[in-house]
């Protein structure tokens, strides 16, 4: 619905082998982490293998498959979150691709089925290297 503003620009940071970047939500209205069913984050091309994605939203960091069960984490559209997995790279400007599946539960369709959708955003961006133990 609005997924020019999924990746936040200017919040590309490297360490140690793993990038991180802040999303939106591309929805009107708050989800539960249940309702984000899954990410992709590639950089220059190269996608970070999906068992090294972790979602961070609220002060806490989650896999997805933590988030599957999860309805008490809401994702609000005011709110960023950190999409972050393992991808080597270093300093400088860089093109940034994240994907996000998201189920919509209050909107059926066909048979009692939730709306599903599948957003993309791409921007070329300068990382940071941070000194944190988490990027």
């Amino acid at each position: 619905m609005i997924p020019d503003r999924i990746i936040e620009q200017g919040t590309l940071r490297a360490h140690d082998g793993r990038v991180a970047v802040e999303v939106r939500l591309p929805w009107y209205r708050a989800l539960p982490a249940s309702c984000i069913s899954g990410a992709k984050l590639t950089v220059d091309g190269i996608e970070a293998p999906t068992a090294s994605l972790r979602w961070r939203m609220n002060g806490e960091e989650f896999t997805f498959a933590e988030m599957k069960t999860n309805t008490e984490q809401w994702w609000f559209p005011t709110d960023s979150a950190v999409l972050s997995g393992d991808i080597g790279t270093d300093a400088g400007e860089h093109e940034v691709r994240v994907d996000l599946e998201l189920y919509i539960p209050y909107i059926i369709i066909d048979d009692d089925k939730v709306l599903h959708i599948e957003e993309h955003d791409t921007k070329t961006m300068t990382a940071r290297q941070v000194e944190e133990a988490r990027a």
